[in-house]
């Protein structure tokens, strides 16, 4: 018996059921862990792959039959996702650049623009343009991204128009946050690349060896969590994000990245639609900036994970982590308990939003893993019941600003007992969660020990960060170092106010801009605006600036005292570079009139880096003393070796 003929249109049909199935297959796997997914991306790549192919053969036929331009657009977007979310599994950029390239070519060839569209296809669209303006963002494509804005801008103006609800409130609060993210981080448009480039950063091959490594071999960078967590409620100003991906999150994201820096890689992103139309299939471009370079780090961005869902992520990551490799765990969260939030912010009962409805966002580009399949059993068999009720012997020794050394944790320093509402055996830690439970809510520094059996590089900015340094002498196998952000920032009166509220509506926290973007983040200290500096200033100094950081890692390399703790980690081209902008960061507030003195204005990193890097050193102060003479802002800082002077007027030479 022969086999059915079916027509053009019932085998489009059934391709599109096909690629729409493995599709969402694809959102039940958790974004964390390599398990199949890899395997099922590619089932339902060679599925798309067919659909494409075949609606261009059959593209007459399938018009006739009713066939919709934005069925087609429908097609390319979640081609476009497909590589997207490749992206994400794997940081490779060359997946992103592919995501682009189809979206691209949706915007030029006015898919999703017809004249007569519902609600369900203006959502579509919307979504689309969302989507587009993340993918561009994460490029730096930045006037692509104005230009998507204002079509955003005008769809949802429309939008609101004809399409009255809860719908049209949702898009206007995107638009808003769109524009505000943007300029927000307008500075960093005018700035060098906040990825790695080694055009301007140290090549990995002229890293300097560090002699001191005690029979420890050096660590890579495997895997990063990005985390972060602001309250609605209590740091609204402070909220500056698009869809789920924070400015802080966005910043460290880049950070650690490879620059693609090859005349190939601006060839190919130049020409987007020609590549849709050349070949019937999807193809991953061959962009290789360098080949010598390793791979990105594999990242997983978590924005406003439950506890749980945090502990999950790291306990995956760390059971999959390979030898002699690192995991960096970045988290940007409140300290702040929820009681005393609530006192302060009285009104926030009413805006506090029921966490089960956060997964009903219009837009949800970075995955978040969801628990309804994991069972928190899976956690507590990694973490020993031994650890939830450990008391951690605190010393009571303090540390000068200078040397800021941390081979023991401190007591009594801002941060370790602000919470006299709670408990004592809930102790502090960092707030992720509603307050309807803030014990359970609270990240403590013993559910991370558990974890110490794999080499972690901890950066946590918080006006908590500090209760982190108990971990120090308790690890279970492995080491942490430690990056943490300045409890207090002084305002305008010199007060200490909670460091992550302060510039709550400029620029993001701090201490993260300090780690992603050094030179901006100290314009922003001394209050210079760059757009007021001179033509080619800011590109001199940013380039004199990466010089002076190589040299300062060669003394740090080359000291005889550094712990093999920081001596491991030095050997990555990613974790070096936050150290070295950590280093940076002390000295320039341990040297600015404002933060002078007062150690809960400096931020701490333990253990203690070596007396060659401290503060007060010519080598920090001529590095602090050349960006302040190079800014005309001198006068903000106190300098206590004099004999540098003559650095400070060869500085002011060069900038000019």
């Amino acid at each position: 018996m022969g086999s059915l003929v079916h027509s053009p249109s019932e085998e489009y049909l059934a391709l599109v059921n096909k690629a729409h199935s493995k599709f969402a297959r694809l959102r039940d796997f958790p974004p964390c862990g390599r398990n199949k997914w890899d395997y099922y991306f590619h089932k339902a790549f060679q599925v798309y792959s067919k659909l494409w192919k075949y609606q261009q053969e059959n593209r007459l036929q399938l018009v006739d039959a009713g066939l919709k331009r934005w069925e087609v657009g429908d097609i390319a977007s979640r081609i476009g996702q497909l590589y997207y979310n490749y992206y994400l599994r794997t940081s490779d950029v060359k997946f992103l650049t592919e995501a682009f390239i189809f979206y691209e070519a949706i915007l030029t060839r006015d898919y999703f623009k017809d004249d007569d569209k519902d609600a369900f296809l203006a959502n579509k669209q919307l979504r689309y343009f969302a989507r587009f303006i993340v993918i561009c963002l994460l490029l730096n494509r930045r006037e692509k991204v104005q230009l998507l804005m204002r079509e955003l801008r005008t769809l949802v103006g429309g939008f609101s128009r004809t399409c009255q609800g809860i719908d049209a409130k949702e898009w206007r609060v995107v638009v808003q946050e769109i524009v505000r993210f943007m300029k927000a981080d307008a500075a960093c448009d005018m700035s060098r690349p906040l990825r790695y480039s080694v055009l301007l950063d140290s090549h990995p091959s002229s890293i300097p060896v560090v002699e001191k490594l005690e029979g420890a071999k050096p660590l890579r960078l495997e895997d990063a969590i990005l985390a972060s967590y602001y309250h609605k409620e209590a740091s609204s100003l402070l909220l500056i994000k698009f869809s789920e991906l924070s400015l802080d999150t966005f910043r460290m994201l880049q950070v650690l990245e490879w620059e693609p820096s090859g005349s190939l890689y601006r060839t190919r992103i130049s020409e987007p639609s020609s590549r849709m139309s050349a070949s019937g299939h999807v193809g991953v471009i061959e962009e290789i900036p360098d080949p010598s370079l390793p791979p990105n780090p594999h990242k997983y961005i978590l924005y406003r994970p439950s506890v749980q869902h945090f502990l999950l992520v790291l306990a995956t990551v760390c059971e999959e982590v390979p030898a002699n490799s690192c995991v960096l765990l970045y988290v940007a969260a409140s300290g702040k308990s929820a009681r005393s939030s609530m006192f302060h912010h009285p009104s926030s009962a009413n805006l506090m939003m029921d966490m089960s409805s956060e997964n009903d966002k219009i837009v949800s580009l970075t995955p978040t893993l969801s628990l309804n399949q994991l069972i928190v059993s899976q956690i507590q068999s990694y973490v020993r019941p031994s650890v939830d009720g450990m008391t951690v012997e605190v010393d009571q020794s303090d540390t000068s600003a200078a040397s800021t050394p941390a081979d023991s944790p401190r007591k009594g320093i801002p941060g370790d007992r602000r919470f006299p509402e709670f408990p004592d055996s809930l102790g502090p830690g960092l707030w992720l969660g509603s307050r309807r439970s803030p014990g359970d809510d609270f990240l403590h520094p013993s559910d991370i020990l558990p974890f110490t059996r794999r080499p972690l590089f901890i950066v946590v900015d918080s006006d908590n960060s500090s209760v982190f340094e108990s971990l120090i002498g308790n690890e279970r196998g492995e080491p942490a170092v430690l990056l943490l952000s300045p409890s207090l920032h002084p305002d305008e009166k010199g007060m200490g106010v909670p460091a992550s509220t302060y510039h709550p509506n400029s620029c993001g926290n701090m201490f993260t801009y300090f780690l992603t973007a050094p030179f901006l983040a100290f314009c922003r200290v001394v209050e210079v605006s760059v757009q007021t500096l001179q033509k080619g200033q800011l590109e001199h100094t940013e380039k004199f600036l990466s010089t002076l950081m190589a040299d300062l890692g060669n003394i740090l390399a080359a000291s005889s005292s550094i712990n093999h703790t920081w001596a491991r980690v030095l050997y990555d081209p990613f974790l070096r570079q936050l150290v070295l902008r950590f280093i940076l960061c002390r000295g320039v507030f341990a040297l600015h009139s404002k933060f002078r003195g007062k150690p809960e204005f400096l931020p701490r990193c333990c253990p203690a880096l070596p007396e060659e890097v401290f503060s007060n050193t010519p080598t920090v102060e001529s590095l602090v003393r050349y960006l302040a003479s190079s800014m005309g802002v001198a006068d903000q800082f106190k300098f206590p070796n004099a004999s540098l002077k003559m650095f400070e007027e060869g500085s002011e030479g060069m900038s000019n």
